[in-house]
């Protein structure tokens, strides 16, 4: 009588141990196990571009904001050398950029759309591609081939610089991609972005870039 009575609170104890750990599964966060169709949307005031942006795009730091652009010559993908002086009086879009860069290749569609919009104001896109590369004439082949090929395949219908990571330590450090510096006709950057800014974000700076700064 004893052993059956010890058997059924031993029972017991296992079975409510069983329900609390189905309590616990059911109502645990699932949100990474959600199909996407059933992902909760994104506030109705948010772009969908917006929610991929860093929550703190708006508060991060600009250490170059106000300060002269730091002078560079590159070469782009016609072997022609191209320095930041080439541009003196003209606002100017500095895009690091890498092929490997998945939220560089969302913005780039915009910042073609948006560099053919303003050009007449002077307005000017330059695409420095970030990847590292060796000096070596071969390996320098292989890295300017996939360059053509990323560009060509995005449409990018401005100036697309090679060697972006060799002046990296002047850009200051380039930590994340894309890292864009819009400068305006004074050589002066009027606002730094780090990582994937909205189309809306884009225009604003660029508009920004073209109305700061004498002629």
């Amino acid at each position: 009588m004893i052993a059956a009575l010890g058997l059924m609170v031993w029972s017991g104890f296992k079975e409510y141990q069983r329900r609390k750990q189905v309590a616990a599964l059911e109502h645990a966060p699932q949100l990474a196990l959600v199909p996407d169709e059933q992902a909760p949307p994104a506030p109705a005031a948010e772009s969908p571009e917006a929610a991929e942006r860093p929550e703190a795009q708006e508060a991060q730091p600009q250490p170059f904001k106000g300060k002269p652009a730091p002078s560079f010559t590159l070469v782009d993908l016609n072997g022609n050398k191209v320095s930041l002086a080439d541009y003196k009086g003209r606002p100017v879009l500095l895009n690091f950029w890498a092929t490997w860069c998945g939220p560089c290749k969302l913005e780039i569609p915009w910042l073609v759309k948006l560099r053919d919009q303003y050009k007449s104001q002077g307005f000017e896109v330059l695409g420095i591609e970030s990847d590292n590369y060796d000096t070596d004439p071969k390996a320098y082949d292989s890295y300017k081939k996939g360059v053509e090929k990323s560009a060509t395949a995005l449409g990018i219908n401005y100036p697309v610089l090679l060697g972006g990571d060799s002046i990296s330590e002047p850009y200051g450090g380039l930590d994340g991609l894309p890292n864009s510096f819009y400068v305006n006709r004074n050589g002066v950057v009027t606002a730094q972005i780090v990582g994937l800014a909205d189309r809306d974000e884009i225009e604003a700076n660029i508009k920004k870039a073209i109305a700061s700064g004498g002629e």
